[in-house]
């Protein structure tokens, strides 16, 4: 595998750049011992991977795909298989890719969400989407214009962006507070637009921060984390669970009202408005942020048994005594349901607590590998496991 630098900062008028093609960092994590056989749905058996900072199931390997990409967040895969990544801090989108050039455009403001649609890059900032023509060697050239616009910033700025089977354009938009009722309703909601930036409407609502967000293979259905709140008394530390969320159109999924299976918040002790909202598919460990997700569908450089599940990233906690997240963990998918929940990659944790980096965003490579983002560390790794 190949790793790609990127070029050294440009002003950040500069909103895409593209990577020289440098060579930064050897790829791999060492091998796994030969007497360790072949990857299956058994991952009792660990191995070392990343000069022994990450730890995979035995058979799988992780290196650095590229480094060098400071606060980079969300990742999307163009039509010509070069990888695009956003750093919201430095108000620009990064191309990784082998060939040399470069191109600049103006005009994102906190870019966070990709997505590829129909010959163009639509990039979700803050305050709306822009999108970007592909030029005929099919790469996003020219200024970045806004298709549409909802509420901006806030306490969640984040923005994600998909397109779905429907070729509507569905965004991501989080709340202002911790626990709140909203003036806006665009907020905590994932808003539908046409597949041109307008019409927009409300999709869902009460999604305090959905962050990830993938259409299901073999339903077409939305699927959405969901990062729930905080200070939850009397047992923050482990209420109230982060969520996957199964999206149907109008449903009211209770935040600020409700958390876990309808149940009230003690703010509002509204048990009726929360019998009339709809529940997560899965609950995960609290305050763990789960942020980007995939499913494995195109992972072909991953074992078939994987095929059918999705990975989440889990950014991890900022507010407990003992630390959770910092890892990628793999859920198990049957008849359109999530089921159970394992780790895959650890380590960014260490035993202390402390983190060396945290992942952010996964997408499946045109290769059929697995990148996975991590902001911290400032670099995105390519994930590998023998295909059965």
């Amino acid at each position: 595998m190949r790793s790609f630098g990127v070029p050294a900062l440009l002003a950040a008028s500069l909103a895409i750049v593209s990577t020289s093609g440098l060579a930064l960092a050897a790829c791999g994590g060492g091998a796994p011992p030969a007497s360790v056989a072949g990857p299956g749905d058994d991952t009792t058996a660990r191995v070392a991977a990343l000069d022994g900072k990450l730890s995979v199931p035995a058979g799988f390997t992780v290196g650095y795909f590229a480094q060098g990409l400071a606060g980079v967040r969300f990742m999307a895969v163009g039509p010509d298989g070069a990888v695009y990544a956003t750093q919201p801090g430095k108000g620009r989108v990064v191309r990784l890719a082998d060939a040399n050039g470069d191109g600049a455009a103006d005009g994102v403001v906190e870019p966070h969400g990709l997505a590829f649609h129909k010959g163009a890059l639509y990039v979700a900032n803050t305050d709306g989407v822009v999108r970007v023509a592909l030029g005929a060697d099919g790469r996003a050239s020219g200024s970045p214009v806004y298709v549409n616009r909802y509420s901006g910033n806030g306490g969640h700025w984040t923005r994600t962006i998909v397109f779905g089977p429907d070729s509507a354009m569905y965004v991501a938009v989080g709340s202002t507070c911790n626990l709140c009722v909203e003036q806006s309703s665009d907020r905590a909601a994932v808003l539908r637009f046409d597949e041109d930036g307008s019409g927009k409407r409300v999709f869902a609502s009460g999604l305090r921060n959905a962050v990830g967000l993938a259409f299901e293979p073999t339903t077409g259905a939305l699927w959405a984390s969901q990062n729930e709140r905080d200070n939850l008394q009397p047992n923050h530390e482990d209420l109230p669970p982060e969520e996957i969320n199964i999206l149907t159109d109008g449903g009211d999924y209770g935040w600020p009202y409700c958390y876990g299976d309808r149940v009230p918040n003690p703010e509002y002790g509204d048990a009726a408005r929360c019998a009339s909202t709809i529940p997560p598919a899965a609950k995960l460990q609290a305050h763990s942020a789960p942020l980007g997700m995939t499913f494995l569908s195109r992972a072909t450089l991953l074992p078939a048994s994987y095929r059918s599940d999705l990975l989440v990233a889990y950014h991890g906690s900022w507010n407990r005594d003992t630390p959770t997240g910092a890892k990628v963990v793999r859920i198990h998918v049957a008849g359109g349901q999530p089921g159970q929940v394992e780790d895959l990659v650890t380590g960014w944790q260490r035993a202390d607590g402390s983190r060396w980096g945290r992942p952010v965003d996964v997408v499946v490579a045109a290769d059929g590998s697995v990148l996975i983002s991590d902001d911290a560390a400032g670099a995105i790794y390519r994930l590998t496991g023998a295909a059965q």
